[in-house]
C-alpha cells in the first residue's frame, strides 16, 4: 500500500501527538485529500504521518466514532464510499441541522458578526477563483461555524461536523470532475437574511447553499458508470 499524501496543518504550540494525528487526519478527510472508498491501515497511516502506531489508533478510534472512517475488521479501515442513498441522506441532514443551528443563533447576530461573515465570503470568492479548494473548504467551515456557534447553548456542531466529514471526500470529487459546487453563492443571500434578522430567509439561504450545485453535480457524478474507476 502506497504512502498517502496528507496535507500539513498548523497546530497550536503544546498540542499532543494524539491531537496532531487526529486533527491532521480529520482535515485530510474533510478537504477530500483521501478519496471515498480508499482502503487504509493503521501502519500505512502511521508511515504517512511519520508517527508511531499508538496516536494513529486513537485518531482512528475518534474518526470512526464520527463516521469518517469505517473499521472493517481484520485491521482493515476505509474511508466510506458514497452511494446515491447515502448522499441524499447526508444532504438532507445538512439542511436540517444547519437550518436549526443558524436560526438558533439568530438572536445573537450582530452587525459586526455579519461584517466578519462578509469578509470571509470575499476570501472564499478569491480562493475559488484561484482554484485553492483546500483553503475554500477551511474558509467555508469558518464561515458556517462562526454563525452556528453564536448560540451559547449550542450542542449541534459535533453533529454538523460529522456530516461535513462524511461528505468531504465525495464533495472534492464533485468539484474535481464536474465543478459547479460553488458557482451559485448563497452566502450573500444568507448575509442579507442575517442583516434583516429574518429566520425564514435564513432557512431558504441555508437550504440553497447546501443543495444548489452540490446536489445537482453530486447526483450527476453518482450516475456516471465510471464513478468507481474515477475514485479508485
Amino acid at each position: 500500500m502506497s504512502t498517502l499524501t496528507i496535507p500539513e496543518i498548523d497546530m497550536p504550540e503544546g498540542a499532543t501527538t494524539q491531537e496532531y494525528a487526529y486533527e491532521r487526519l480529520r482535515n485530510a478527510i474533510m478537504v477530500g485529500a483521501i478519496k471515498p472508498g480508499t482502503a487504509l491501515t493503521i501502519r500505512n497511516l502511521a508511515e504517512s504521518l511519520a508517527l508511531s502506531l499508538t496516536p494513529i489508533r486513537e485518531a482512528v478510534r475518534r474518526l470512526s466514532s464520527e463516521n469518517a472512517i469505517e473499521v472493517l475488521g481484520n485491521r482493515r479501515l476505509r474511508v466510506p464510499d458514497m452511494t446515491p442513498g447515502r448522499f441524499e441522506e447526508l444532504v438532507r441532514l445538512r439542511v436540517v441541522l444547519e437550518t436549526y443551528a443558524a436560526q438558533r443563533s439568530l438572536p445573537y447576530v450582530s452587525d459586526r458578526l455579519v461584517d466578519s461573515l462578509v469578509a470571509l465570503d470575499e476570501r472564499m470568492d478569491a480562493s475559488y477563483a484561484a482554484g485553492d479548494f483546500d483553503e475554500l473548504t477551511h474558509l467555508n467551515r469558518r464561515f458556517h461555524g462562526l454563525l452556528y456557534c453564536l448560540n451559547p447553548d449550542q450542542a449541534v456542531m459535533p453533529l454538523i461536523e460529522s456530516v461535513w466529514l462524511q461528505l468531504g471526500p465525495f464533495q472534492r470529487q464533485v468539484v474535481r470532475h464536474l465543478g459547479g459546487v460553488y458557482v451559485v453563492d448563497h452566502h450573500k443571500k444568507l448575509v442579507e437574511a442575517l442583516r434583516a434578522r429574518d429566520p425564514e430567509a435564513v432557512a431558504v439561504a441555508i437550504e440553497g447553499d447546501v443543495t444548489d450545485g452540490l446536489v445537482r453535480s453530486g447526483r450527476a457524478l453518482l450516475t456516471q458508470d465510471k464513478w468507481a474507476v474515477q475514485v479508485a
